[in-house]
C-alpha cells in the first residue's frame, strides 16, 4: 500500500526523475524505495537511492539499505556517506511505533517529521524536494514556517492509497531554496568562524 501511495504523489507532483539521488527514512518494508530505484534508474552498479530503518529488511533491488535508526547521532552522516553526494529527494514515511494512545503517537511521528524535515534542509540540494508523512492537524506551525521559508512551496496531500478513515497526511515541501541565511549557516555553506 505504501509503494502506491508515493506512486500517486509522485504522479501530481512529478518529483522522481531518471538520474535522481534519493533518501528514504524509515524504509521497512522497502515498498518506497522500490519506487523511487524504478524511476530514478538506480542499479547496483551506481546505486542513488539510500534507506535507512531500524527495522531488518529484504535487500532492495538497486538500493543500499542501512539497518540503523535514524534518530541515532552518526546516521545522518552516515547517509550521506553512503549515497555520496547531496540527494535531490528525502523521502519518510516513519511513523513511530503505535502505542494506541492517539496523541501520544501523533506526537511522536511529529517528532520524527520535525528531525527529518530538519536533516532535509541540511541536506538537499537546492531545487530538492522532501515528502514526510504526518497526521491531520498534527503538523506544528513551526515546522510549516521553517518549511516555507526553505521551499517554495508546502502542502499537506493525502492520497488516495490512504485509507479513508485514517488522519494520515503527506507533508510535501518543493524546489528547496539552499540554505538560507540566518539558520545557523552562512550562504555558502561554510560555517561563520
Amino acid at each position: 500500500r505504501a509503494a502506491f501511495k508515493l506512486l500517486e504523489i509522485d504522479e501530481r507532483y512529478h518529483l522522481l526523475k531518471p538520474g535522481q539521488k534519493v533518501i528514504d527514512l524509515g524504509a521497512a518494508p522497502g515498498g518506497w524505495c522500490q519506487v523511487a530505484g524504478k524511476i530514478v534508474g538506480s542499479d547496483e552498479a551506481q546505486p542513488s537511492v539510500v534507506g535507512i530503518d531500524y527495522l531488518e529488511m529484504d535487500p532492495v533491488p538497486g538500493a543500499i539499505i542501512l539497518q540503523k535508526d535514524f534518530l541515532d547521532d552518526d546516521a545522518p552522516a552516515l547517509l550521506m556517506e553512503t549515497l555520496g553526494g547531496a540527494p535531490d529527494l528525502v523521502i519518510s514515511d516513519m511513523a513511530a511505533p503505535t502505542t494506541g494512545h492517539r496523541k501520544t503517537d501523533h506526537i511522536r511521528t511529529q517528532h520524527l517529521c520535525e528531525v527529518a524535515a530538519d536533516f532535509a534542509i541540511r541536506v538537499l540540494r537546492p531545487g530538492g524536494h522532501f515528502l514526510a508523512k504526518t497526521f491531520q492537524g498534527g503538523t506544528e506551525n513551526q515546522l510549516l514556517d521553517m518549511l516555507k521559508r526553505n521551499f517554495r512551496s508546502v502542502h499537506h496531500v493525502k492520497p488516495a492509497a490512504s485509507r479513508a478513515e485514517s488522519v494520515e497526511l503527506y507533508l510535501l515541501a518543493r524546489d528547496f531554496k539552499g540554505r538560507v541565511i540566518g539558520d545557523g549557516d552562512e550562504a555558502d555553506g561554510t560555517d561563520a568562524a
